[in-house]
């Protein structure tokens, strides 16, 4: 039975979250224009609204999720990206795999970050929460899936599938329901990807609140007073972005196998920008702060900071990168909206910019070339160039489009190695970057002049000399591109490490920038030996192809063929293929998918043997049990020239929506990791080519050979029933039990004869591990003897490459410090606007109360 009330419970908390942000919206606006008498009726009416709004999101969000978690296939969104295979925390990563989850979740933030601004900055409250409202309404619109005349607005993710797929079974039967959903993309059943994308969308939602506070401040033509409140706000959001972002990356590390964490994809680059001008705009914000300079580019860039986030979600969810991105969403017929969304604000923000423009206060004096001011806008303004670089030829799909919207042909193209293309420019914006985070820090805490500063550099600058050319000693750096920016990130490291030794003995509180430069520094440090001397160690020394008619020798050259249960050398390394390994439900390590017999049910296996694990049973033989038939492990031990043993499981991964997926698995070490992944395999759905099958006879307890592996006759059981088929009375079926040898292992066979009627059958057993095909073909009772067939095909083998990946924990850790630093200064610049907030409260009550004695 179809239950369409929690669908119509969703879909009204929808419109009423639409209606009450407009309502909001219209409330805060007047509110910002009303005198003093009319002013706080109309925030009281702004206050109810947004709550009532927040309140009605939560609500959409909780009732989703129990449209997934459930299981309501009936509903469109939850049968697209659920399964009742799922745990509940994968149910999770499936509320924001789809376009309306994601606009949703983002929505929430939203949400919430605007209750919070209700009740700690009550003096911006009208133009911020307009703003805010304004926002929410746009996003509302995106999922409200609701038609007026000949035109959807929005896409509602309670859909019912009868009403959202034109399939011929709801015709027939318009109650249809599903068993099961289509399921969440195995490539996003990551535990990464249920921190990673609310994360990010955190990110978006913060850069909001300084384009709020900007667009407040022209506005209201308070146009010093912004900056403070802010400030804060505007660290967290490049906090959250930035963690968010590298969050990404590290589950692309850790799940895809293209051997790094950061590809240029389109995708990628989108978020890449913004965070880029929110840095940018922190730099300007503190400059003003200090000294009322940079007002109108700290304006502008948190506009644009905010204005580039849209501009990502254009891009990544109006289908116009499809052939472009692999990440990219397509097209729910929501690009009209997203385009209207994005002008909005676009000219929004910026025509109100520009229309305040002549009212700005300048500041006449141009700043020195020894001052702060001058060195922050300079890195501010290389940020700027940095994320131009990015955006423009990322942008070429929609250049592409508005040519041919206006008739033209524009064919374009976007790099062919985007790795190579973006890295060679971005590179040396980086070495800029270093060089004056490095510099720029002296001149934030001291006034200088040019004998002032060669004394401050002078220590930084030796430690630079000694330390970079160590370690081009040690480890030789070829390239001049990668010398300068081993050397611009070793000088920023001492000079901003020069900096927080001051600062630690003095106020440590004020230590954020230091902290952030130096995770910055060491950041770049860990990209630079990590992608540019990566070493590949699985060389094939054979001089043999791997295949026959392969035109590719790279891959010749930097894979190694591993056959099952045989050793084979890997540059300081003994590796040892042990076979195909499934997840078993309930086990903690992956198991032997020998073990497991096939029950036609590609989710339920039967334990052949008991299933054990550190000397505890966990499944007895017989027991059926449920597995993740999506994902193979490939179990690789290895032994290094110490004797130290490890194993890896690099991953296969049966994906839906892009064939054959590899995933890594990769050693940790102190500095370098050991990065391998599995590069071609028997597939599980190759059909092998047996040889003819060649017979054996045998007696119980003897042996025979097959395929060179030694076979035991062990027993011969009576089955009472074969595959559910009953049997008759005069009906017979054995099980052989052969027990097979390999140099390491053994493997069991068990294939059957039987009897029924007047009919003989044969059920053989595949080990697949081996290739052999094992068949009882005829008993000869009177003798004793069992006559088996035996057919052979390839065994099994792997292809493997694995490389080294030298300090790629120094960029973990520099990526830790950066989060780290801008806590500091977050949580620096907040108590400072608190402080003045309660002085100004005091002050205004110390006021009122005197007006009221008089």
């Amino acid at each position: 039975m179809i239950n369409t009330f929690i669908g119509n419970l969703g879909h009204f908390l929808t419109v009423f979250a639409f209606i009450t942000s407009l309502v909001a919206t219209f409330a805060y606006f007047k509110a910002t224009n009303a005198n003093e008498l009319k002013k706080n009726e109309w925030l009281k009416n702004g206050r109810w609204a947004f709550s009532l709004h927040t309140l009605s999101i939560v609500g959409v969000f909780a009732t989703l999720f129990a449209i997934v978690s459930g299981n309501y296939f009936e509903y469109h969104y939850a049968w697209s990206h659920s399964s009742i295979h799922l745990p509940w925390y994968y149910m999770l990563s499936a509320m924001w795999e789809g376009q309306e989850g994601s606009f949703l979740i983002w929505m929430v933030w939203n949400a919430l970050l605007g209750m919070v601004l209700i009740f700690t900055n009550k003096s911006w409250e009208g133009p911020l929460m307009a703003v805010f409202a304004l926002v929410q309404a746009f996003l509302a619109s995106m999922i409200l899936g609701t038609v007026i005349g000949n035109m959807q607005i929005g896409m509602s993710p309670f859909a019912l599938m009868r009403d959202a797929m034109d399939a011929p079974i709801f015709q027939s039967d318009p109650n249809f329901i599903p068993e099961d959903g289509s399921g969440l993309n195995p490539l996003l059943q990551s535990y990464w990807m249920v921190i990673h994308p609310p994360i990010l969308f955190l990110g978006f939602a913060t850069t909001l609140i300084p384009f709020a506070y900007a667009v407040a401040a022209l506005w209201t033509k308070r146009y010093r007073d912004w900056v403070r409140p802010a400030l804060p706000w505007t660290l967290f959001s490049a906090a959250i972005l930035g963690l968010g972002i590298l969050l990404g990356a590290y589950w692309a590390y850790e799940t895809l196998n293209f051997g790094g964490y950061w590809n240029w994809d389109p995708v990628e680059n989108a978020s890449y920008v913004p965070w880029l001008v929110l840095v940018a705009a922190i730099h300007t914000m503190i400059v003003f702060k200090k000294n009322h300079t940079a007002l109108k580019s700290s304006l502008g860039l948190c506009i644009a900071g905010f204005v580039l986030i849209v501009y990502s979600t254009f891009l990544t969810r109006s289908g116009i990168l499809g052939n472009a991105s692999v990440h990219s969403f397509t097209d729910l017929g929501l690009s009209g909206q997203l385009l209207i969304y994005l002008g909005a604000f676009t000219l929004g923000g910026f025509g109100i910019f520009l229309y305040r423009w002549k009212d700005l206060p300048v500041e006449q004096d141009e700043p020195s070339v020894y001052s702060r001011e001058f060195w922050i806008f300079i890195g501010a303004t290389t940020l700027c160039l940095m994320g131009f670089q990015v955006i423009i030829p990322t942008s070429i799909p929609v250049w592409n489009a508005i040519v041919e919207a206006f008739g033209g042909i524009s064919n374009v193209a976007l790099p062919t190695d985007q790795v190579a293309f973006y890295s060679k420019f971005q590179l040396w914006f980086a070495v800029a970057i270093a060089l004056l985070s490095g510099t720029g820090q002296f001149f934030y805490w001291k006034k200088m002049d040019s004998k002032k500063l060669w004394d401050a550099l002078t220590v930084p600058f030796l430690i630079t000399l000694v330390s970079s050319g160590a370690i081009i000693l040690l480890y030789p750096v070829a390239q001049l591109s990668y010398i300068a920016l081993l050397t611009a990130a070793v000088y920023c490291l001492s000079a901003n490490g020069t900096i927080l030794f001051n600062l630690i003995r003095k106020s440590p509180k004020l230590s954020g920038g230091a902290v952030t430069h130096i995770g910055m520094a060491l950041m770049l440090i860990g990209i630079l030996f990590s992608a540019g001397y990566s070493n590949v160690v699985s060389l094939n020394q054979s001089g043999m192809p791997i295949f026959k008619d392969a035109a590719d020798e790279k891959f010749d050259q930097e894979n190694i063929v591993l056959w099952i249960n045989r050793n084979r050398p890997m540059e300081n390394y003994q590796l040892n293929y042990k076979g195909r390994r499934l997840e078993v439900m309930g086990m903690p390590n992956y198991v032997d998918h020998n073990l497991l017999a096939s029950t036609g049910n590609e989710r339920k296996k039967v334990a052949k043997k008991d299933l054990s694990y550190d000397g505890k049973t966990y499944f007895n033989q017989g027991d059926t049990v449920e597995v993740h038939p999506e994902n193979i492990y490939f179990e690789v031990d290895y032994t290094d020239q110490k004797g130290e043993k490890f194993t890896l499981y690099p991953r296969a991964q049966v994906n839906p929506n892009m064939g054959m997926v590899i995933s890594p698995d990769i050693k940790r070490g102190f500095n370098r990791d050991l990065y391998t992944h599995v590069t071609a395999f028997i597939t599980p759905d190759q059909e092998a080519e047996w040889s003819a099958a060649k017979s054996f006879e045998a007696k119980m307890g003897e042996q025979f050979i097959v395929n060179d592996f030694v076979c035991r006759f062990d027993s011969l059981v009576t089955l009472p029933s074969v595959g559910g088929m009953s049997l008759g009375p005069n009906d017979v079926a054995v099980q052989a039990k052969i027990q097979i040898f390999d140099s390491e292992r053994s493997y069991f066979a068990e294939p059957i004869f039987l009897i029924k009627g007047n009919q003989v059958g044969k059920i053989p057993e595949v080990i697949e591990d081996l290739g052999i095909k094992l068949s009882l073909a005829n008993i000869r009772p009177e003798e004793g003897i069992f006559v088996f067939e035996a057919q052979t095909t390839q065994k099994d083998y792997i292809v493997l490459k694995a490389l080294e990946k030298p300090f790629i924990n120094v960029l973990w850790i520099g990526t830790l410090l950066v989060m780290i630093g801008f806590g500091i200064a977050t949580n620096r610049r907040y108590r400072e606007f608190k402080n003045l907030r309660d002085r100004n409260t005091t002050n205004n009550t110390k006021m009122v109360t005197a007006k009221t004695e008089v």
